[in-house]
C-alpha cells in the first residue's frame, strides 16, 4: 500500500500531508439523547426540537442504543479496534447554533480506534489509516443573509438538526493529493451506505467533510502548519478546495511568509478559500467526561453480534463477482457501486438471467434509463422482476433486442407485464426462415448500390441492409439469422 504524492507537479520541492475529518449523520428515526424526530430536513424552522434538544436546564440526555451500534458496526467495517470501555465527554464552545454552550462528543476515550481504508487512486492501491470513529450529537444550522459569514448582514438560527446521531470519522494524515483525498471520501461513502448507516448525501449535509491540508518539503519528516477547510459539499468542491489551498500553501513560503493554524472556508463562487478564524487546539475546548452519561461497556458479545451483522463489504463483493460471473474488474466495480445495484445484478442472475447480458443491460439501458428518470430499477416501474422477465424473454429469442429496448423505455417509467404486452402487440420475434427470405430479397432487389458496395468489400454496406430488412418486418426479425440470409443471398 503507498499514500499518492501527486498534484504538485513533478518539478514541486513540495509535498501535501493531508487528513480527511468526516462528519456522518446516522440513520436512526430519533435525535441521539431524547425522543425527537432525526428527519429534520422537511420540518418547519425548529418545529423538530425539545427542552433536551434545546439545552434547556434541568434536562437530562438519554443515550440512543442504535447510534451506539451504528458506530461500531462503521468502525468494525474500518478494521477498527473496539475498545471494551469507553464515555462521552463535553466539548465546551460557545456558537448560536449550539444552544447548551457544550456538545456531548468523546475526546480521550472514543469508540474505536486504530483502523484503515484501502482503495486504489491513480491505478495505485493505497491506505489511508483511520485514527479513530468516534460518536456526537449534530449541531442546529445557521442560515446566513450573504455568501459567508463574515459578510453576512443578518443569520438565523434552525435548531431542528441539533442532537442528531453524528458519527465521525477521523483518518490520519496520509493522503498525499486531492486525488487520493476525493477518492478516499468516495469509498468511505460507499462503505457507510452499504453497511446502511449514512445516506450519503454531502450536498444537503448529512454527509459532511472537513479536510486539514499542510505542506512540508520532500524528505523532511516533521509536518507544516495545519490549516482546516470548511465548507465543500461535493466530491469536486473537496478536490478543488484542496487543490488550491495546497497551492495557496506553497506560494506563501516560496514568498518567505509564514502559514496561520486556522480554519478557512471554501468559496464555490471565488474557487478559493478564505479565513474563519484561528485554529483552536484541544484544550481550548476544555473537555471534561460528560457527568449525566454513564459510561459504556462493549462487551465481546455485542461486538461479535453485529460483526456478524455486517454485509459483504464492496471490494470484497466485487472481487467476488468477478470471479463467480466472468466478469470484468471494471464492470464489478460498476455492479457493485451500490449496494442496491449489487442486490440487484444477482437477483437477475438468479432469476435465470445469463451474467453477461444481466451486467450488460444493468450498466447500458437501465443506468441511462435511471439517469433520466432520477429513478433506480428497485423504485422503477419494471422493478428487477420485471426486467429479468423482460431479459429471459430476449435470451429465449421470442424478443429482439431494438423490441426489448423499446418495451424495456416503457415499462421503466409506467410499469406492465412485458411477456402479456408481447403477446397482446404481436412484438414476437420473426424467426421463420421462408418468410424472412422474402423480405430480404425484396430489400436486395430495391438496394442495388449497397448489394454492389458489400460485394466490393464495404462491409459497412450490409448494415445499411440489414437496417432495411429490420424496417419492412417491423423491427421484429432476428439479426442473426437476417445477417445470416442477407450474405448468403449476396454471395449466390
Amino acid at each position: 500500500m503507498t499514500t499518492q504524492t501527486v498534484g504538485l507537479g513533478v518539478d514541486s520541492a513540495y509535498e501535501a500531508v493531508i487528513g480527511l475529518e468526516v462528519h456522518a449523520q446516522l440513520l436512526t428515526r430519533s435525535k441521539m439523547f431524547c425522543s425527537c424526530s432525526a428527519a429534520y430536513t422537511n420540518a418547519p424552522a425548529n418545529g423538530n426540537c425539545c427542552p433536551v434538544c434545546l439545552g434547556m436546564p434541568g434536562v437530562l440526555p438519554v443515550m440512543n442504543r442504535q447510534a451506539v451500534e451504528m458506530t461500531v458496526r462503521t468502525a468494525l467495517a474500518l478494521d477498527c479496534e473496539i475498545p471494551a470501555f469507553t464515555k462521552f465527554d463535553r466539548k465546551n464552545y460557545f456558537y448560536p447554533d449550539l444552544p447548551k454552550g457544550y456538545q456531548i462528543s468523546q475526546y480521550d476515550l472514543p469508540m474505536s480506534l486504530r483502523g484503515h481504508l484501502d482503495f486504489t487512486v491513480n491505478e495505485e492501491r493505497a491506505r489511508c489509516g483511520i485514527t479513530r470513529v468516534h460518536l456526537e450529537e449534530d449541531t442546529g444550522t445557521m442560515h446566513h443573509a450573504g455568501d459567508v459569514l463574515q459578510e453576512a448582514t443578518s443569520s438565523l438560527v434552525d435548531l431542528n438538526r441539533s442532537g442528531v446521531p453524528l458519527m465521525e470519522i477521523v483518518s490520519e494524515p496520509d493522503l498525499r493529493s486531492a486525488d487520493a483525498a476525493r477518492e478516499y471520501l468516495v469509498r468511505l461513502r460507499q462503505l457507510l451506505m452499504y453497511i446502511g448507516v449514512n445516506d450519503g448525501n454531502l450536498e444537503q449535509g448529512s454527509l459532511r467533510c472537513d479536510a486539514n491540508v499542510s505542506v512540508r518539503k520532500f524528505g523532511v519528516s516533521e509536518l507544516g502548519t495545519k490549516v482546516e477547510v470548511k465548507n465543500m459539499n461535493s466530491f469536486r468542491a473537496v478536490h478543488r478546495a484542496i487543490d488550491f489551498e495546497i497551492a495557496r500553501q506553497v506560494a506563501v513560503l516560496e514568498q518567505g511568509g509564514a502559514l496561520l493554524q486556522e480554519t478557512r472556508g471554501w468559496v464555490e463562487t471565488r474557487a478559493a478559500t478564505v479565513s474563519q478564524r484561528s485554529k483552536e487546539m484541544a484544550h481550548d475546548y476544555r473537555y471534561f467526561p460528560e457527568p449525566d452519561l454513564p459510561p459504556l461497556q462493549l462487551g465481546r458479545e455485542l461486538v461479535e453480534r453485529i460483526r456478524s451483522e455486517l454485509p459483504e463489504l464492496p471490494e470484497a463483493r466485487a472481487a467476488r463477482l468477478a470471479e463467480q460471473y466472468g466478469l470484468s474488474t471494471y464492470d464489478a466495480a460498476l455492479l457493485t457501486a451500490s449496494r442496491e445495484d449489487a442486490d440487484a445484478y444477482e437477483e437477475l442472475v438468479d432469476a435465470g438471467v445469463s451474467a453477461k447480458v444481466a451486467a450488460n443491460w444493468q450498466m447500458g439501458d437501465v443506468a441511462a434509463l435511471a439517469n433520466q428518470h432520477h429513478r433506480s430499477l428497485v423504485d422503477s416501474g419494471v422493478g428487477v422482476v420485471g426486467l429479468a422477465t423482460l431479459l429471459r424473454l430476449l435470451e429465449d429469442g421470442t424478443i429482439n433486442g431494438p423490441t426489448a429496448k423499446e418495451l424495456l423505455a416503457e415499462l421503466y417509467e409506467h410499469g406492465g407485464d412485458a411477456a402479456l404486452l408481447v403477446r397482446e402487440r404481436g412484438l414476437g420475434q420473426v424467426s421463420d426462415r421462408a418468410a424472412l427470405t422474402v423480405i430480404v430479397d425484396e430489400v436486395i432487389a430495391a438496394n442495388a448500390q449497397a448489394c454492389e458496395d458489400f460485394r466490393g468489400g464495404k462491409a459497412q454496406a450490409l448494415g445499411r441492409l440489414v437496417g432495411q430488412v429490420m424496417k419492412a418486418a417491423g423491427g421484429r426479425a432476428e439479426p442473426a439469422l437476417v445477417n445470416s440470409l442477407l450474405r448468403e443471398r449476396l454471395s449466390a
